[in-house]
C-alpha cells in the first residue's frame, strides 16, 4: 500500500448554523490566497457548527483570519495521510497507532474516485510525538 502521512496544522472557527456561513468563511479565506489542504464541518448542539481549517501555510490563514475578523482557535496538530485507495488502506496505519498506544480521537476520509484517498487523523496533544515517532514522521 503506497501512501505518505505529514503533519499538518488546523485551526477551528465556531459559526451560526445557517445558510451560507461556510461559503461567507471559504470564499474569505479563498479570496484572500488561504490553500486548504483538507476542511470538514460539524455541528456542534443545535445552533452552532464547528469548522476545521486546515491550511496549506499557517501564517496565511492567521493573517487572513485577523484581517477579516475571524477568531480561529489553534493550531492543534493532526495528520493527513494521502495515498493509493484500495482494502484495508488504513489498516497499517491504524495498527501501528494502536501498537504504539495512541488512541485516534477522531478522523475523516474520502476517496477521489480515481483510486486515491484523503485521511485525517485527530490526536490528542500528548500523543502526537509518540505517533510520528511509530510511523516515522
Amino acid at each position: 500500500m503506497a501512501y505518505t502521512i505529514r503533519q499538518v496544522d488546523y485551526f477551528y472557527t465556531t459559526v451560526q448554523d445557517r445558510p451560507g456561513e461556510a461559503y461567507k468563511v471559504l470564499s474569505g479565506l479563498a479570496d484572500s490566497g488561504v490553500n486548504l489542504l483538507a476542511f470538514t464541518a460539524f455541528p456542534i448542539g443545535q445552533l452552532r457548527t464547528q469548522l476545521a481549517l486546515f491550511p496549506e501555510d499557517t501564517a496565511t490563514l492567521r493573517a487572513t483570519a485577523a484581517k477579516i475578523g475571524m477568531q480561529i482557535d489553534g493550531p492543534l496538530s493532526a495528520l493527513l495521510v494521502q495515498g493509493d485507495s484500495e482494502m484495508g488502506a488504513l489498516v497499517q496505519i491504524h495498527e501501528t497507532l494502536y501498537e504504539a498506544g495512541v488512541n485516534v480521537y477522531g478522523s475523516n476520509g474520502v476517496t477521489d474516485g480515481k483510486g486515491g484517498y484523503g485521511y485525517i487523523v485527530y490526536l490528542r496533544p500528548d500523543d502526537y510525538e509518540r505517533a510520528a515517532a511509530a510511523l516515522g514522521i
